[in-house]
């Protein structure tokens, strides 16, 4: 019976559980860089704002259409009047003059008249010289939006590459700390031990405290620091707050550097592409501002329909040609030329500052790259030596033939050491994730 009911209680635990394990499965992602990097590029709320515009674009692009297509305006106006005039000509327009309209007592004292008047206007740009660059512009705009797009992109995907990183160093680091505080505390235990024999003095035994106080504070802030790297990797994914994010990467250090690569394959990068875009567009919109000094000439056809009932009565049309010639606006057009020519130097300049900049990235990004891969051998060689000095000098303490403050000063090493192999891959794999970026990979 005792074991029924063991049975039952330890089925019921597991029912009760799983529910809650399976909560806390959903609530944990694990990703790996290229995970990280794709779903911030179809996340993340700054890349959703570059296409929105890039949307925008295409909507002024749509907008130049109105310089080749017919408007097409249909209008209802309802009027009621006693001028004699008008309901004279109402009358004409509703085809129901007669006579005794003309009649001076009929022509002085007129009748109240109700008049709805349905019209039907069509008109057709035949020429506008302004036109054709106008629409350039918008399609040059659109393309430079979209190279925008992509460069918002690559700066989402660089800027996860550096958190996740960063996470995994913080984590990499936390390691090793846990490892100095399991070293620490059994030589802490060796101290005490030897304080309480009479062999070490209390300030011996209190040096390993405080290190290991000093161990534990340091604990903390790597993991405020994974905490911080955890919140911004959530916002750059756009996650729930709830969500705990472990990174299943880890540093990847290449055998050969990449190279620098040549000056054209920089011109290709997405962010100098836009700029170049843009400096067209300048160009067109400067264009567009001369030409709109020509004149316009649209054709238009309107349809009239007039009655003292919606739809109903006498109709009528018209057509004809309408050309309009800004002779002179007063300097208007000369100032709008002025600044479109000013925004054109603006955009030349910016793009060729980009073009100079980009050279200058990409080889400060190769320098730090190649001092982070030569740094990682030296860091290595630390660690051995470090590690390789601190065992030693630990069985040197345990037998009493080495002083606590030599324990401490080896160990100190240790972490030391260690985390410097951490940062030189840490770094080493950020420039390489900034070369890419540079280079427009």
């Amino acid at each position: 019976m005792k074991l029924y009911k063991a049975l039952f209680i330890v089925c019921l635990a597991g029912v009760l559980a799983s529910p809650l394990q399976a909560t806390a499965a959903d609530k944990t992602l694990k990703l790996s860089l290229s995970d990280a990097v794709t779903m911030a590029r179809k996340n993340n709320y700054m890349v959703k704002a570059a296409r929105s515009r890039v949307d925008q674009a295409e909507g002024r692009v749509v907008q130049t259409r109105q310089s080749s297509l017919p408007k097409v305006t249909l209008s209802e106006t309802f009027l009621v009047t006693n001028d004699p005039g008008a309901a004279l000509v109402l009358k004409l327009q509703h085809n129901t003059i007669e006579q005794a309209d003309f009649m001076p007592s009929k022509l002085n004292n007129a009748d109240v008249i109700n008049d709805f008047h349905t019209s039907l206007q069509v008109t057709q740009p035949i020429y506008n010289a302004d036109a054709a660059p106008g629409k350039n512009m918008a399609l040059s705009t659109k393309t430079g939006m979209e190279f925008m797009a992509s460069r918002t992109e690559e700066t989402i995907g660089l800027q996860v590459s550096k958190i996740y990183y960063g996470l995994i160093l913080a984590r990499k680091n936390i390691e090793a700390v846990d490892q100095s505080i399991q070293t620490m505390q059994g030589y802490s235990a060796e101290a005490s031990r030897g304080y309480s024999a009479g062999f070490l003095t209390k300030s011996d035994k209190l040096s390993t405290e405080v290190r290991l106080a000093e161990l534990q504070e340091q604990k903390m802030m790597l993991q405020d620091a994974v905490k911080n790297a955890t919140d911004m990797l959530r916002v750059m994914l756009n996650l729930d707050a709830d969500v705990v994010v472990i990174p299943t990467g880890d540093f990847v250090v290449d055998t050969v550097v990449p190279n620098e690569g040549n000056s054209e394959s920089l011109l290709k990068r997405s962010d100098i592409k836009a700029y170049e875009m843009f400096k067209q567009v300048n160009g067109y919109q400067e264009e567009m501002i001369r030409e709109s000094r020509m004149p316009r000439l649209n054709a238009f056809l309107q349809s009239d329909l007039h009655g003292d009932a919606l739809l109903n009565g006498g109709s009528s049309w018209s057509a004809g040609l309408n050309m309009q010639w800004n002779v002179f606006d007063g300097m208007a057009t000369t100032g709008r030329l002025q600044e479109a020519k000013a925004k054109a130097h603006e955009a030349t300049y910016n793009y060729e500052a980009a073009k100079s900049n980009s050279s200058v990235e990409v080889r400060t990004a190769l320098r730090s790259l190649k001092t982070a891969k030569e740094r990682i051998p030296i860091a290595s060689t630390s660690l051995d030596a470090a590690t390789t000095s601190l065992n030693y000098i630990g069985k040197q303490y345990k037998t009493g033939m080495a002083m606590t403050f030599e324990l401490l000063m080896r160990e100190q090493a240790w972490v030391y050491a260690k985390m410097r192999l951490n940062q030189a891959k840490y770094d080493y794999c950020v420039s390489r994730s900034e070369l890419e970026y540079y280079k427009g990979n």
